[in-house]
């Protein structure tokens, strides 16, 4: 489909778009989420040259160089470059494989929590792991993130890959977390796009 538009286009100019994305581009990915759950209007969304780039911009915004990001591990390797870029320091807290690399339990993020901890990063579904977080699991992150007032940055590119009939729970719709939320998502994997930015 990308493939087609782009060879039947008939544009003689290709002009820059608003920093945000096209405004119907992000009308239309607005009208996405409100039809799975998830209530957006077009001022929310930015849109980015992929995932990558939306972690990074989102942690520029919401950190200052030295804040901590505790993420569950085994994570994207990424995360890491990310974070280094924007002068954050990722905090791993571990989870196993005993567990199947269940949410570890909050006693250890609580552990973990300093003045500079500004956020927790999640990948849900996880990358590598696999492990989709529960809605039990993603409360409890919820209730841990406005206890110590803290961004949850939900990674969900990979939204769509649940198998078994398990539910994907995204971060944005749990309830109280509205100035809390950075979601991340991707067409590229949705639509199997990866080269088509």
């Amino acid at each position: 489909v990308a493939l087609e538009a782009i060879r039947n286009n008939d544009l003689r100019v290709v002009e820059y778009s608003h920093s945000a994305g096209f405004a119907s581009y992000r009308k239309g990915l607005a009208d996405y989420y409100t039809r799975h759950g998830i209530a957006l209007s077009p001022d929310q969304v930015m849109v980015t040259t992929g995932g990558s780039e939306a972690l990074l911009f989102g942690m520029m915004a919401c950190f200052d160089e030295g804040d901590e990001l505790i993420v569950p591990e085994p994570y994207y390797a990424n995360y890491n470059g990310f974070a280094v870029a924007a002068g954050v320091k990722v905090v791993p807290v571990r989870s196993t494989i005993d567990t199947g690399f269940a949410l570890p339990p909050i006693a250890d993020f609580e552990q973990l929590i300093t003045p500079r901890t500004k956020g927790i990063l999640i990948c849900n579904p996880g990358n590598p792991t696999g492990y989709l977080y529960g809605r039990d699991e993603m409360a409890t992150l919820r209730d841990l993130v406005l206890k110590h007032d803290l961004y949850l940055f939900a990674d969900e590119v990979y939204r769509e890959f649940c198998y078994d009939g398990a539910e994907h729970v995204s971060a944005m719709t749990l309830e109280g977390l509205e100035q809390h939320v950075v979601m991340v998502d991707s067409v590229s994997k949705r639509y199997s796009m990866c080269g088509a930015r």
